[in-house]
Parts: C-alpha cells; structure tokens; sequence
C-alpha cells in the first residue's frame, strides 16, 4: 500500500487539451492538492503528461476505470504505478478475480499506488441500474460491491459521499473512500446526481474528494481551492 500523506483534494482535470489543463495547474499549490487525470485528458495528451506532473511534485488520480479480463488489467495498472500515480481505479464489477489480479500485480512493484473499485457511477440512479439489470438500490449495490472490492484486497473504493458513513461504519476505518460528486454550498450540480458539500463530506468519513469545475470554472483556482480547505479546518 502507499504510505506517503495524500491530499485530502484531488482537482478534477476535465479538460480536451494539454494546454488548458498546464494552465489550471500552474495556478495550483503541489502541497495542497492532487491532480485527477480522467478519460478525455489521459486519451488527449498521454502519459508523459501524467508524468511531468508527478515531477513538479502533484499527488495524481490516475481515473481511467479499467475493466477487462484480469491479465489486461493487472498490466494496465502497473503501467500506471510506473508512471508514478498514488491513486489508480478499477471496475469492481470487472469481478473478485480481476481485482485480485491487478493487486497482487501491484506488490511487486517499487512504487504501490492505492488501488481502488469504482462501485456506483455518482451519475446513476436507482431507475439506471434497474435499466441495465441490477434490482438493487444504488446503496444496497454500492455496499454489495465494496464488499466484494474489500475482500479481493483492494485499497478502497469510488463511491457517493452518501454512502461513506454505513461504509466506514462497515467495512473499517482504514479501507479508503475516494468521493466525486462534492460541491461546495452554492455551486451547481452539474450532471452529478448525488452530491455533498465538502463539510458533509468530510463528517461522513471520506478519505479524499473529488472537485472539478467549483475549481476550474473559478475565477481565482488557487483561492477557491484554499476557501474549501479553510471551510474543513472549522
């Protein structure tokens, strides 16, 4: 497992180009918050820009979602670990099997990201899983999968801010809970459908939060970014 202190704020780095996102970090303090680099960014600009950014000292969220057959995805994640990442993702509906693959995959490496299962996309709701065969709730299938995620050894999971107290109260203190979908008082909702304040995120339990555009769509970064960690000291 990693043991290096990871910030409590990952920014979400939703941009189409290299550039615009160099021009958001540049604004942004390495000591305070990590980076998380997602599908459109990573697919855009590749690795070697993950890379320079773990140079300049960030802390970043490799959130590319790998779900494959268990050998591709242990390969994929190690890549990861080698490009310096502190935090990586699966699917943990991609199976115990594949989750367990890519972990013991990760221990033989030098450097060891947490490695951690998406459970509910924060997007979906009941109605959703319901549409693509889950007759669970988004709760009762969120617990059923970090379950499933805990006991294939994985570091923690992905999951709504929502879930984190009956996940924490559950599963134990020390299994990581990595939370989009939180919007400071005031902000929009975007296309996130369950969502909490950072204040309420932080009294429900979560390890680490997910921000983006409260951030990036603000006028100052670096303030927004220091007004939320100002709001948590309280």
């Amino acid at each position: 497992m990693n043991n290096k202190s990871l910030p409590l704020i990952y920014v979400a780095l939703d941009f189409e180009t290299a550039e615009e996102a160099n021009r958001l970090t540049e604004q942004l303090d390495a000591k305070s918050v990590g980076l998380k680099v997602g599908k459109e960014l990573f697919t855009a600009a590749g690795p070697e820009l993950v890379k320079n950014w773990v140079e300049h000292g960030f802390s970043v969220f490799l959130d590319l979602k790998f779900h494959d057959i268990p050998n591709t995805v242990a390969k994929a994640v190690v890549q990861a670990a080698r490009l310096g990442v502190d935090v990586v993702n699966v699917h943990a509906s991609g199976g115990r099997k594949m989750m367990a693959t890519a972990k013991q995959a990760l221990e033989k490496e030098s450097h060891q990201p947490l490695l951690i299962a998406v459970t509910v996309l924060t997007s979906m709701t009941d109605e959703d899983l319901t549409e693509i065969g889950v007759h669970r709730n988004a709760q009762e299938q969120v617990m059923a999968l970090a379950k499933l995620t805990q006991s294939a050894g994985l570091d923690g999971v992905v999951c709504s801010a929502q879930e984190a107290e009956i996940l924490k109260s559950t599963l134990g203190e020390s299994f990581k809970l990595m939370t989009p979908g939180i919007r400071p008082k005031g902000s929009q909702q975007d296309d996130q459908k369950r969502v909490m304040t950072p204040q309420q995120a932080q009294q429900a339990g979560v390890d680490f939060m997910v921000i983006g555009r409260p951030i990036t769509k603000a006028s100052d970064p670096a303030q927004a970014v220091s007004d939320i960690i100002a709001s948590l000291s309280r």
